[in-house]
């Protein structure tokens, strides 16, 4: 990432606290890294420990707000893991200021009388069913941000439009909209909270290389590109931009 792709000079998430889902590797781990270059201190949520260990020595090696990590699988079915996750991270810091749910996963590329039935349960419950969970359970901390706070909801372009052989992954991004559109409903003018969605585009990810193995990666978009709306919906400066789902290029 060059220094020029987000604005480094003011600090406009000093102080606050930033959930992160996802955040090791590709555009969760280029967000927490912003997060954290704009003051935050973020907590990095995944499945996979060593990975958010990796953004963690970054984000220290940087000098940057130390950053906390959750190892934690959103494919778990059982709502006390959420709760327990909650309370831990309340144990620790007083409240949210904002949340990036960003993980999720591909599933199949195929037609829907090839998907494989355990396969679209996973994605379902991942992309889906642990989003709501978790936000379900971080939205009292929320609440308690002593200014303004944000979700941040991930969808995608096969979230608006179905796409043949998109299976699980084009229906779980319908139902991340619905999500964001409800919450954003119903936190609208009874708290600080407000809830969007970013559309990533095309970026060179680790997902964007499976779902299309024939792309040259060198023509894709970086996650560092992306990061100004990113970065804009998490600060202050997005207050009043509530219930959207936006791209972050171009489309």
């Amino acid at each position: 990432m060059t220094d020029n792709k987000v604005p480094t000079d003011t600090f406009p998430l000093k102080s606050r606290v930033i959930l992160v889902t996802g955040a090791g590797y590709g555009i969760g781990r280029e967000a927490a890294l912003t997060y954290a270059r704009a003051g935050a201190t973020v907590l990095l949520l995944g499945r996979t420990a060593q990975a958010l260990n990796d953004t963690y020595d970054m984000i220290e090696a940087a000098g940057l707000p130390q950053a906390a990590v959750l190892p934690f699988d959103l494919e778990n079915t059982d709502e006390d893991t959420f709760i327990e996750l909650a309370g831990l991270i309340a144990e620790h810091f007083e409240h949210l200021d904002g949340v990036l749910l960003n993980a999720s996963v591909l599933g199949q590329r195929t037609m829907l009388d090839n998907y494989h039935w355990e396969t679209w349960q996973k994605v379902i419950q991942i992309n889906v069913n642990g989003q709501f969970a978790l936000i379900k359970h971080l939205l009292p901390l929320l609440h308690k941000a002593p200014a303004d706070a944000s979700v941040v909801f991930t969808t995608s372009s096969v979230g608006r439009e179905g796409r043949a052989f998109w299976g699980a992954y084009s229906v779980s991004k319908f139902a991340t909209e619905g999500l964001m559109q409800v919450l954003a409903q119903e936190l609208e003018n009874t708290s600080r909270i407000r809830v969007n969605c970013i559309n990533p585009g095309a970026t060179r990810t680790g997902m964007r290389a499976a779902a299309y193995p024939a792309e040259n990666p060198a023509g894709v978009t970086e996650p560092a590109d992306i990061m100004p709306l990113y970065l804009h919906l998490m600060s202050p400066e997005s207050i009043g931009t509530h219930g959207q789902s936006l791209d972050a290029q171009p489309r």
